[in-house]
């Protein structure tokens, strides 16, 4: 399995993206980014977006790549999935022919670049060639995080979350699991505000540690750009072998 990071940061800021991640050229993990980084070609070649939440920094850049599609490849369609009231904010807020365009009914209702999929939570489904399944977490809008493996090997991902527990406990009986990808958006003198919108902190993330499975890999975005270097430097602090925080632009290998 591969991993590319497409955008690793919180918001946007001089050649820093907003999260989004490549599993295998085919599967969207949250969408901030996407034509901004990848060719046509490969923007075609996605077949699924899994969206953590609707907020834009995890979504807008689903909205281009359907876009896209639309333009110069009409007969290929992305599947956007997540759990229902993520879905649901999509179709409401998004792509309802005010905010953009609703893609789901171009270029035809029967075939259209955009379909929506609920996931039922706390529950695998298959996406593509991967198996996903979507775990509550604790944000300002309901969000999930996700176990995402491919059989074999495999990752969680936070989304964005605050202190949390359901998701650490089923990764703890995940197997082959490889990487914790969670965020961290603020510093630590901004607890209040991570409290407060649903983020975590450095000192936040190091409590959580206690919840995570022992050993694992902990691999850091959404890091706040006019932020980074004073979280990076607490996040340092805490466990130096362990905690890395993504390269944008990098492939994993689990």
């Amino acid at each position: 399995m591969r991993l590319k990071v497409l955008g690793a940061y919180g918001s946007e800021g001089p050649g820093q993206r907003p999260s989004a991640f490549l599993v295998d050229d085919r599967v969207l993990v949250d969408a901030g980014t996407v034509g901004g980084v990848l060719s046509a070609p490969e923007q075609i070649a996605i077949e699924h977006a899994v969206l953590s939440h609707a907020h834009l920094d995890h979504t807008v850049g689903l909205a281009f790549l359907v876009d896209t599609l639309a333009m110069i490849a009409p007969e290929r369609c992305v599947t956007a999935c997540s759990i229902g009231p993520v879905i649901d904010a999509l179709r409401v807020h998004a792509f309802n022919d005010v905010l953009w365009p609703n893609f789901t009914a171009i270029p035809s209702r029967s075939e259209p670049v955009l379909r929506f999929r609920a996931l039922p939570e706390d529950a695998e489904a298959r996406v593509g060639d991967l198996w996903v399944t979507p775990i509550l977490v604790d944000h300002a809008v309901a969000a999930a995080g996700f176990i995402v493996h491919d059989g074999e090997t495999g990752f969680v991902y936070s989304g964005d979350t605050g202190p949390t527990v359901r998701l650490w406990q089923a990764a703890r009986e995940m197997r082959g699991l490889k990487a914790l990808v969670v965020e961290t958006a603020f510093p630590n003198r901004l607890d209040a505000l991570a409290r407060a919108s649903g983020h975590l902190t450095p000192a936040m993330l190091g409590r959580e540690m206690a919840k995570m499975p022992p050993d694992v890999p902990i691999w850091v975005f959404h890091v706040k750009p006019q932020l980074y270097e004073e979280t990076a430097e607490e996040l340092a602090q805490i466990d130096p072998a362990r905690i890395h925080i993504l390269e944008q632009g990098k492939t994993y290998s689990l």
